[in-house]
């Protein structure tokens, strides 16, 4: 495939800046404008250069001699100086052909470089990969996915941002994180797959009458202050969570509210209220509290790795693979 930019427009365009290899190919010198050396140029010129005869380095080139005969004076006139000492019997690099060798042969490494280093990055193989996750995915083995994903793609530099769901699909859909792992989160412009869905419980503290059942329904604890997450942390996961209080017919009296599923459950052993939270939360409450499956309800919630619907990168679409359906 030909590429038809110059080659220092091409560094510009990728890098943002000149790159060293292309502005000291001919140190000093300015080329007229629309003339510059293109890559084709380049590429025609180490040919000649390293067969020493133009039938040869057309065979090479898959292309016929007279052409290439003309893009190598194009490229001696825009250079403004000869690059081959040509006899009906040899070809031989001038010395400004030699110094020209060098620098022609680092700059299509260089771009070839380049263009790989583009494509990975574009393939998500490279660069960098920002995670959005609630905390209480960690309760629910989110390290191994991260760790499984590190192994697979060690030029990835992975960041993980802990954050309220809300705040991660916001972020998912402005482009600020490339992947996220959200509690009872949708929107028609993110896919994904399932993490992990679970059942709710209640947590109660020590000293509640009912801490020492083997279940409980929710409709026992009409009466008790609860502690809960604030609603900003996500309206959809806020109602889930609120069903088995509906469905028994009440909306809890919500006394006071914590960032993370641990302080609430600390919380609750603190005496301020009790709560209903997702089962793995016994993962992280004090041994103090009680934790009572929840009778009466089919409620769930459900943990999921949501991307981008356009981003077809391999490290977005892999990672959810990486963890586990239920």
């Amino acid at each position: 495939m030909d590429v038809t930019v110059s080659v220092l427009e091409f560094m510009v365009r990728f890098s943002g800046r000149h790159h060293p290899n292309v502005q000291y190919l001919v140190p000093g010198h300015s080329y007229p404008r629309g003339m510059e050396p293109e890559l084709r140029h380049l590429r025609y010129f180490v040919a000649v250069a390293e067969e020493l005869h133009f039938g040869r380095a057309a065979v090479r080139l898959r292309m016929a001699q007279p052409p290439l005969s003309q893009q190598i004076r194009q490229l001696e006139a825009m250079i403004g100086t000869p690059l081959f000492v040509r006899t009906s019997r040899s070809v031989a690099l001038t010395p400004a052909g030699e110094a020209y060798l060098d620098r022609c042969r680092r700059v299509l490494a260089t771009v070839a470089d380049d263009v790989h280093e583009a494509g990975r990055i574009g393939r998500g193989e490279q660069g960098r990969f920002d995670i959005g996750f609630v905390s209480s995915a960690i309760q629910l083995g989110l390290a191994g996915p991260i760790r499984r994903f590190r192994e697979r793609h060690p030029a990835v530099h992975l960041r993980l941002h802990e954050a309220y769901t809300s705040h991660i699909v916001d972020r998912l859909l402005n482009g600020e994180v490339d992947l996220g792992v959200v509690r009872d989160a949708d929107d028609d412009d993110l896919v994904g797959v399932t993490f992990a869905t679970e059942s709710f419980v209640a947590v109660l503290p020590a000293d509640h009458p009912h801490a020492g059942d083997r279940a409980i329904s929710a409709a026992v604890l009409r009466d008790d202050p609860f502690v809960f997450f604030p609603r900003v942390a996500g309206e959809r996961a806020y109602q889930r969570n609120l069903r088995p209080c509906l469905e028994a017919g009440y909306t809890p009296r919500i006394v006071q509210d914590a960032t993370s599923w641990a302080t609430v459950a600390h919380l609750v052993a603190a005496g301020l209220g009790v709560t209903i939270a997702p089962a793995s939360v016994s993962a992280v409450v004090p041994a103090s509290v009680g934790v009572l499956p929840l009778t009466d309800t089919e409620a769930t919630t459900e943990v999921r790795i949501l991307r981008r619907r356009d981003d077809g990168r391999i490290t977005s679409t892999g990672f959810g693979t990486a963890g586990h359906a239920s």
